[in-house]
């Protein structure tokens, strides 16, 4: 650790590696590194299982819920079969999507704490074909307390999603701004986590806590668990405060932060508020190809089928 709380860094000369196997574009992307090109995937033959991602920062309004949506759908706009959870009581994936989840009498929280219902009959299928979404509302805030006295208390969102994990080729989990109980379910539900993290300075320093949690959970829980990627969110490239965050989390963090940056733009709101992703909001937009980037980038990490 440095002094500040932020990791050593992975790449202390300042090495700019690029991912093998892709080949650069001639340009130097955001992150100060050669952008490489990421090609558009093929479609696949038949779908399952799933890789389970789980979105993931213990900090509030970094661009989770948002990446989470536009991520899922950019995945199915490749063909891709893609499942949202909504793991947060705010239920905001769930309102962002079109699901009015407070009416809802059954939700994910029932799937946790209860027996008698089935995966099939809480999922909800969204105006994108090949993306639909696990819906929460307020009531999964209880759920915490819950848990707290089952056996195998980690592992009750794993054994939800395994009666689906065959039919989806993502899905996607979008964990609430806590390292509770909750998010340690997601986690070891997972295969790999996505960190979307703040261009701003003070978002780097609860980082290494996050990092720290996941190993204990690869440690004690699932060692399959694996970080896919640091994805810079609300990134400003006319300020240098923006370059410099995103520069120095290259330094600390090497290849694993994204090449793909997600900037600022008022688009998102506007596209919250017609409960659609920006893709189909406003599809010719910068950010809704910034998320098609960044599912490409994903698939050629190997972070997605």
């Amino acid at each position: 650790m440095t002094s500040d709380g932020t990791p050593k860094a992975a790449n202390p000369q300042g090495q700019l590696d690029r991912l093998p196997g892709i080949d650069a574009t001639g340009q130097w992307g955001p992150t100060g590194r050669p952008l490489p090109g990421f090609p558009t995937p093929p479609m696949l033959d038949s779908h399952g299982p799933a890789r389970i991602i789980s979105m993931c920062n213990q900090k509030g309004g970094v661009g989770k819920t948002t990446s989470t949506i536009n991520l899922g759908a950019a995945l199915s706009e490749y063909g891709r079969k893609v499942l949202l959870v909504d793991f947060d009581p705010q239920g905001a994936l769930s309102v962002g999507l079109g699901v009015r989840s407070h009416d809802l009498d059954v939700t994910i929280y029932n799937l946790l704490v209860e027996k008698d219902h089935a995966i099939h009959d809480v999922i909800q299928h969204t105006r994108m074909a090949g993306l639909d979404v696990l819906p929460a509302n307020i009531d999964l805030s209880a759920a915490e307390v819950q848990l707290v006295g089952e056996v195998a208390r980690e592992m009750v969102l794993a054994r939800v999603l395994r009666a689906v994990e065959d039919e989806y080729d993502v899905i996607l989990i979008d964990c609430q701004p806590s390292l509770g109980l909750l998010t340690v379910n997601a986690l070891t539900a997972s295969h790999g986590v996505i960190i979307p993290l703040e261009a701003e300075f003070f978002a780097m320093r609860g980082v290494a806590l996050l990092v720290e949690t996941i190993e204990k959970v690869q440690d004690r829980l699932n060692p399959r668990l694996e970080i896919d990627g640091i994805l810079a969110t609300m990134y400003d490239g006319r300020t240098l405060h923006s370059r410099d965050v995103v520069r120095s989390v290259v330094d600390h963090f090497g290849d694993q932060v994204f090449h793909t940056v997600i900037s600022r733009t008022v688009k998102f709101p506007d596209a919250t508020l017609a409960a659609e992703p920006i893709t189909q909001y406003a599809s010719n937009h910068g950010a809704a190809e910034s998320y098609r980037q960044l599912a490409r980038e994903l698939i050629s990490r190997g972070g997605a089928p």
